[in-house]
């Protein structure tokens, strides 16, 4: 396939992630199935497509995202429609009621991606692995941090807007029209299933704080960090990157990234990837957005599904 443009008549960044996610995705018939954790708390697994298909895609979602987000329907119609099997796993808490335990997710999750991953593999068929933003960090990160060993799971890859530096990612969403915009969105359902846990007793932080947050710090360090064993937003964000793992990759490994993707900045882009290993095969047009790429039919699932049909 050839690199992705923009139609000039969706100009920037923001436009373009903001026209992926109003068009009409496809409706996709799901099978949910309901795993039980490791830890005593459960998953929902969302499935289409011919259950005995030789190869199956496994799609890691972003950020409070499931499988109704645009880009999940978009990818699981075409993946089924080309004769595979697809399944989208939800991170604890976003497949709609809460989980159980009082810990949810975060962007270095690698060993909830493991344990997924390894049940997906019992399933026999040929697994390929991909991760849209939040999700492909955690799917980076996994890679890295297995290897070689990743490659008796998993036979390719892909990690698409993956914000691979979370702190420039960060710094980038807690300032001027993407806080305004996208960090406000996130902040809506984050503090929504923050205070339904705190008020069950699973939760203890500072419900003013809380209140007044306006930024992903803010709430990081109020709950993700130290909900999940990090000393607040800093310390979460330099351990759950992904970039420092890109040079361990063994798996073949496409990961995506536009130029002009508001989430990430280019510079930080180009850092955070230069030290990639010769698996990781590096895209990064100029334009597309933040998961966006909108303007030609299915263009991001016809590159993820090209990329995995290769021997």
């Amino acid at each position: 396939m050839t690199g992705y443009r923009a139609p000039w008549w969706l100009p920037g960044g923001h436009l373009q992630t903001l026209a992926a996610a109003l068009a009409p995705a496809p409706r996709v018939a799901f099978v949910r199935e309901r795993w039980n954790t490791p830890d005593g708390d459960f998953v929902d697994v969302d499935w289409t497509g011919d259950p005995e298909a030789p190869r199956l895609l496994v799609l890691f979602h972003g950020l409070e995202g499931s499988s109704g987000s645009h880009y999940a329907r978009t990818i699981a119609a075409l993946a089924a429609a080309s004769g595979w099997r697809f399944a989208l796993p939800h991170f604890r808490g976003c497949s709609g009621p809460l989980n159980r335990l009082p810990r949810a997710y975060h962007s270095g999750d690698s060993d909830e991606v493991d344990w997924m991953l390894r049940r997906f593999a019992q399933q026999g068929a040929a697994l390929h692995a991909a991760g849209i933003s939040l999700g492909g960090n955690a799917l980076l990160k996994w890679l890295g941090e297995r290897g070689a060993g990743a490659s008796a799971l998993v036979r390719r890859a892909a990690a698409i807007s993956a914000p691979i530096d979370l702190a420039a990612a960060g710094a980038s969403l807690d300032r001027g029209l993407n806080r305004r915009s996208y960090t406000r969105v996130f902040l809506l359902t984050l503090k929504t299933k923050a205070y339904a846990k705190r008020a069950l007793g699973q939760l203890q932080f500072d419900a003013r704080r809380m209140s007044r947050a306006r930024t992903l710090r803010e709430f990081d360090d109020l709950v993700t960090a130290p909900l999940h064993g990090f000393r607040d937003a800093d310390d979460y964000w330099n351990r759950a990157a992904s970039a420092p793992w890109l040079e361990h990759i063994a798996v073949p490994t496409l990961v995506l990234n536009a130029r002009n993707d508001p989430f990430l900045p280019a510079a930080a882009l180009e850092r955070a990837t230069r030290k990639a290993s010769q698996s990781v095969l590096l895209e990064s047009p100029l334009t597309g957005g933040h998961v966006g790429f909108p303007g030609r039919r299915q263009w991001l699932a016809r590159r993820i599904l090209e990329y995995f049909s290769r021997p």
